[in-house]
């Protein structure tokens, strides 16, 4: 596998994956600078987006960013803004939506088919493709961007919590519990 510093590198991180496998695997929190910074490894970053679903708004409470609600006369106490403004001020690009609750409770949060939309619509003007997730649904996409684009694909993503196949298909697997200072004890 090449690195260069010439490579133009996107990464494209699933936030719930990443936010319960360090949760559940090390009780622990994700650094998300030192984390684009270990990935990037001195290549040019494009863009770094981070896809995260809102919980807020469930149970009455106001959904949007601090400076949002502000706006419309509504205060937020709320950890997951504070959170959403941490990964925007490690440099990442959010990409939101409501969690969807169903009639009968079920509830559904993912960012699947957006995430692999984006990952193609930009793979024309990356050279390196980077998921940060450990879900084996992305088999097909990494096997579309490496041979249908002819793109360099890693992945990166907490070992004990990705799937088999996933490790196996990149050019490249990156176990996050490898680099130094990722994790952030609670």
């Amino acid at each position: 596998m090449i690195i260069n510093k010439d490579q133009r590198v996107g990464i494209f991180i699933d936030i719930q994956n990443l936010y319960h496998s360090a949760k559940n695997l090390y009780n622990a929190r994700v650094n998300y600078k030192e984390l684009v910074r270990n990935l990037l490894a001195g290549r040019k970053l494009i863009r770094a987006l981070a896809y995260v679903v809102k919980a807020e708004g469930v149970d009455g409470q106001a959904v949007g960013d601090a400076e949002s609600l502000q706006r419309r006369g509504l205060r937020s106490n709320s950890s997951e803004a504070s959170f959403f403004k941490a990964l925007e001020e490690a440099g990442l690009e959010l990409r939101s939506k409501d969690l969807q609750i169903y009639p009968g409770g079920m509830k559904k949060a993912d960012w699947d088919v957006g995430l692999a939309v984006d990952a193609i619509r930009m793979a024309v003007f990356l050279d390196v493709i980077i998921l940060v997730t450990g879900d084996g649904d992305f088999l097909p996409l990494v096997d579309y961007l490496r041979w249908g684009l002819g793109r360099q694909v890693e992945v990166a993503a907490f070992t004990r919590t990705t799937s088999a196949k996933l490790k196996e298909v990149p050019d490249m697997f990156i176990g996050l519990e490898d680099i130094p200072k990722i994790l952030l004890k609670k």
